[in-house]
């Protein structure tokens, strides 16, 4: 196993920024705000040729009360102390610009009763002297080690401190875990604020893995999630409701929706989650057409849907046909993520849309169904000619694009394009991917 290492401390300490520079990467969110860090968020790291698993945390305050914003404060400190339960080092991020506070030195207190070694990082350093860290000598947590997350000055000693006595990992284990993860579905999980996305992926893990409160905005980054369902691998993705354009006003949801976005055009499948306790509202079409335009395989679920009665059933059943029409070609589950019902339909259309996302349609096949397609219904006159179909072959896959050449083929009508759409769909079962239809006209020799 890899040693898995957690970086605690309290807000806008610069965790985010050094699990970034661990991983090398931009995956978490970071911004000059306190508190955006919320849920655990795991990424891998290498010193050398020595590799470990890294966990970002939420700002870490071990004494929480009750009520409003504080609920949301302890939430993120159960997601810490599991955090530090799943660990084998603790990395402890201190600021060096403010100083040794009060709420450092609760950290402090919780840490030394964790059973794990710690591992003092004194960020923000940048210019500063090693009599900069004495103050944090009080902790009684060894030796404070100065660093820039941000330009990376001191980080490899950090993790080279901090990795001192623990196992290292087979070689062959990166290898191996490269080809798992290429195996792997990533699914997406997208819809507007509060319809339940994070306590879906929580019914889906069978765990408490992602916060859940009942307030707009809780999360705040994607946050990327592997597990195992019915022999398949997935990685799940939650990420933040995207409300209309007009209603985002601060920075932090700005941040937010363009995650989300990155998170949509990432993944290969994508669950749009509806709120079955509300109408359907046109910022869910605006999302199910976002996810159109990038291509993505897409899966619908009608969340709340044990909360309504028949006739309310009937009403939202009507409202999604009139505002989502376009996505007939998508699987529709009614579910309930608090109850945990009708998630193993839902899953299986997934896997069921990935595998035609990613379908491979041989050139053979796709001519002999345009030829019927042709036979059955020709394209409309153009002037004097007739758009003449020839021969089609496959021009991609996530979604598939079906290349037809032929003659005068610019002249087709979109009508004809949606025809020919729905007979490759029907021939070749592609429900729950989008479905591209290209025509090439061949070059005419004597003009």
């Amino acid at each position: 196993m890899k040693p898995v290492v957690a970086i605690v401390g309290r807000p806008n300490v610069g965790k985010s920024t050094l699990f970034n520079r661990l991983t090398r990467s931009r995956a978490a969110l970071v911004a000059d705000f306190p508190g955006l860090t919320r849920d655990r968020h795991y990424g891998e790291g290498r010193i050398g040729p020595r590799e470990y698993i890294v966990i970002d945390t939420g700002g870490f305050e071990p004494a929480t009360g009750k009520g409003g914003a504080e609920g949301i404060v302890r939430e993120m400190a159960a997601q810490t102390e599991q955090a530090i339960a799943e660990c084998d080092v603790v990395i402890f991020v201190l600021d060096a610009r403010e100083g040794l506070t009060g709420q450092d030195a609760r950290i402090a207190k919780r840490l030394r009763v964790a059973g794990r070694p710690v591992t003092l990082a004194v960020n923000k350093a940048e210019g500063l002297t090693e009599q900069s860290a004495a103050e944090f000598h009080e902790l009684g947590l060894g030796e404070p080690r100065l660093i820039s997350a941000a330009h990376g000055d001191g980080v490899q000693e950090l993790m080279h401190t901090a990795l001192v006595g623990l196992a290292e990992a087979p070689e062959d284990d990166s290898e191996s875990e490269a080809q798992s993860a290429d195996k792997r579905i990533r699914v997406a999980v997208v819809g507007r604020p509060n319809v339940g996305k994070s306590t879906l992926i929580n019914a889906l893990l069978g765990e408490q893995r992602l916060i859940t409160f009942d307030q707009p905005g809780t999360t705040r980054d994607s946050i990327e999630i592997d597990f195992d369902y019915d022999g398949q691998k997935f990685t799940l993705i939650d990420t933040a409701g995207l409300r209309r354009r007009g209603k985002v006003f601060e920075t932090i949801e700005k941040f937010s929706v363009v995650k989300t976005l990155q998170s949509i055009a990432d993944s290969n499948v994508v669950i749009l989650l509806l709120d079955a306790a509300c109408e359907i509202a046109d910022q869910d079409a605006h999302i199910a057409g976002f996810v159109l335009e990038s291509g993505r395989a897409m899966v619908v679920a009608v969340n709340k849907w044990d909360g309504l009665d028949s006739y309310q059933r009937e009403r939202i059943t009507r409202e999604i046909e009139r505002k989502l029409h376009f996505l007939r070609w998508a699987r529709f589950h009614q579910v309930s993520a608090r109850k945990r019902t009708g998630l193993k339909p839902m899953m299986r259309s997934v896997t069921e849309a990935y595998r035609a996302a990613f379908v491979r349609l041989p050139t053979p096949k796709l001519t002999r169904a345009l030829m019927a397609a042709v036979a059955r219904q020709q394209p409309a006159r153009a002037g004097h000619s007739r758009p003449k179909p020839r021969y089609a072959h496959q021009g991609g896959h996530n979604p598939p694009i079906i290349v037809v050449h032929g003659n005068s083929l610019n002249q087709v009508a979109d009508s004809y394009r949606r025809y020919l759409e729905g007979q490759f769909r029907e021939q070749f079962d592609l429900t729950g991917t989008p479905l591209r239809v290209e025509f090439r006209t061949s070059r005419n020799p004597y003009v």
